[in-house]
Order: structure tokens, then sequence, then C-alpha cells
């Protein structure tokens, strides 16, 4: 049952068609986002479960120029001896160079602007976008959560291997890839909340988006053990030439793998060591690119409901749904794991 008012029933001007049917869609979604959530406090409980870094994470973030989002892996690369770190290490620095100018350019409202224009719409300020129909708004973003999941996948599968590095690596890895999630999730937001005609800067925009930046970090920190005891088992495996009970035993991933591997094979053959431990990076890249697609994809879905939704409310007088009255509720991470 409809929790919305009907702009028809209330004297507010008619809804366009298209805005009908995103709006019956967002109805639906936010009624079973209710329906299934009982309308928890959702800071209060993101705060409790990741704890107060968290939200502390999310205050950096804020406030962070983008250009420092490369100085875990620059500091790296500085100190790392091995000659054999350092194409890992400068892929990682350049993917996350790319990072840092696609923040700029997400928080830059003026590339809303010249992108409204390129699709033929005379406004001279990302604010006059309200004005607009909201099919309008939606086609600033063609295909944006394809893209970011995308991205994520390309950003998680560089950090996942990198993290496969003995040692240094996986301490650099998660402490770049948390990083750069976070400022990409904010920037996401904010390019999102521009097309909608709403200043990402302002108050009300960023609690929305410091929600959707602490969601992230609550949804990273379960990929943290994951990639850690990948990142212990490639460095156990490598230059080891025979089995041993207890190789397999302290590492049960590469029990795993050897035991798929056989299953794989010809009947009763034998895995070698070797085999195994050129796979292991592979479920590095995996673990990582899943999850970091599976979070940008998922801010970016969410970003655009509530923007929708708020776009909405405000052209025809209608409050917010109680869903985001009360505060988002805190799935992401029980989505994406």
């Amino acid at each position: 049952m409809s929790t919305y008012s009907d702009p028809l029933v209330d004297g507010a001007p008619p809804m366009s068609e298209y805005e009908r049917q995103v709006w019956d869609a967002l109805n639906e979604h936010w009624q079973r986002r209710t329906d299934r959530r009982g309308l928890p406090n959702w800071a209060s409980t993101a705060l409790s479960r990741g704890g107060e870094i968290a939200g502390g994470a999310a205050k950096r973030v804020k406030n962070a120029v983008p250009d420092s989002v490369a100085d875990p892996i620059r500091r790296a690369g500085d100190v790392v001896a091995d000659t054999a770190l350092r194409p890992a290490l400068a892929s990682a620095a350049a993917l996350l160079e790319l990072v840092n100018d696609k923040a700029m350019e997400l928080n830059d409202p003026k590339k809303v602007e010249d992108l409204a224009r390129e699709q033929g719409l005379g406004i001279e300020n990302f604010a006059e976008l309200r004005q607009q129909d909201l099919k309008v708004c939606d086609r600033l973003l063609t295909r944006n959560t394809l893209k970011w999941r995308t991205t994520g996948a390309v950003e998680g599968g560089a950090m996942g291997l990198l993290a496969m590095v003995p040692v240094a690596g996986t301490v650099t890895a998660l402490t770049a890839d948390i990083l750069v999630v976070q400022v990409l999730s904010t920037s996401i937001a904010a390019r999102i909340a521009y097309s909608y005609g709403y200043d990402a800067k302002d108050p009300k925009e960023q609690e929305f988006i410091q929600r959707l930046v602490q969601q992230s970090f609550v949804a990273q920190a379960a990929k943290a053990k994951p990639l850690r005891d990948t990142a212990r088992a490639a460095s156990a495996v490598k230059g080891r030439v025979n089995w041993s009970q207890k190789l397999r035993s302290d590492h049960r991933l590469l029990a795993a793998l050897e035991k798929l591997m056989k299953q794989l094979g010809p009947a009763g053959s034998r895995v070698p060591v070797k085999n195994v431990a050129k796979v292991v990076p592979v479920v590095g890249v995996l673990i990582g690119a899943g999850m970091n697609s599976a979070i940008l994809g998922r801010v970016a879905s969410e970003a655009q409901r509530y923007c929708q939704t708020r776009f909405l409310c405000d052209k025809y007088g209608l409050p917010l749904p109680s869903a985001l009255a009360t505060g988002l509720d805190d799935d992401l991470e029980t989505d994406v794991v």
C-alpha cells in the first residue's frame, strides 16, 4: 500500500507520464525498505557496527583534497626496495591518479552544466535543473550505475592484485582501497546531487552523502579479512615445491583450490603447488573487483533514488517517505557481501 500522497489529489500540477512511472517505482522501493527494516536509525546503527572509526573516516573524506588519495601508494613506492614490487605499485599509482582526476571532475558542478547544455538545455546554473522534467535530469546520468560498477571492478581488481604483494602490499592496498572507495562514494553522490539541481555542498546534502560514505566503509570492512587471508596464502605458497599437511591446514584457501583443480583435471591427477600458486592472485582480484563493483554500484543507485525522490517531493509539495525522513537503513553490507 502506498505511503505517499497523490499529487493529482492534492491539487498540485500533474506529473508527466515518465515522472509517474518513476514515482511508482520509488514508492515500491522505499516501501520494501520500510517493511524489511522497520525503519532503523541508520546513522547510529552504522556507527555501532563500524565503530567510531567509520564516523571519523567519513569526516576526513568530507574534508579531504582528492589529490591526497594516492599518497599511500606514493609513500610505499618510495620505500620498497624489491624491484619486483615496483611494477604493481606503479600501476596502482597510475590508477589512483585517474581516481584523483575523476574525483575533481565529479565534484565540479560546472561539468553538469556543460553536459546539460550539450543536451540542448539553456540553463545558466545547475540549480535550474529542478525546474525541468525528471526525465531531463535522469538523462544526465545515463548508464551511471553500470559505469560505476565497472569502475569499481577495475579499481578493486587492481587493489586485490596489489594485496598479493608480500607484507607491505597488503597494508598498502587495503589502506589505499578504503580511501579510494570513500572518495569515489562522496564524489559519485555529489555528481548525482548536482544532476538533479541540488548543491552537494549544502549541509542537508552532505548529511546524506556522508551516510553513503559510512555505508561504503562498513561494506569494505567485510572485505579486509578474506583479502588478508588470500595474501597470506600467496606468501606461504611462494617458492614452495611440495605440499604439506601444515600448509593445507594453515591455509584453507590453498586446500580448497587444490581440491577444485583436482576435480577439474583428470581423475587421480596430482596438482602441483606451483599451479595453485598461480591461481591465488586471481582470487584476490575477484574479491576486490566483486566487492568494489557492488559497493560503487550501490552508492550510485541509492544516491540516484534519493535524489529522484527529493526532486519529485520538492516539485509537487510532497513529504519525504518515512524511510528517508527517519534515516536510510544500513543494509548495504548485507547486500554486497
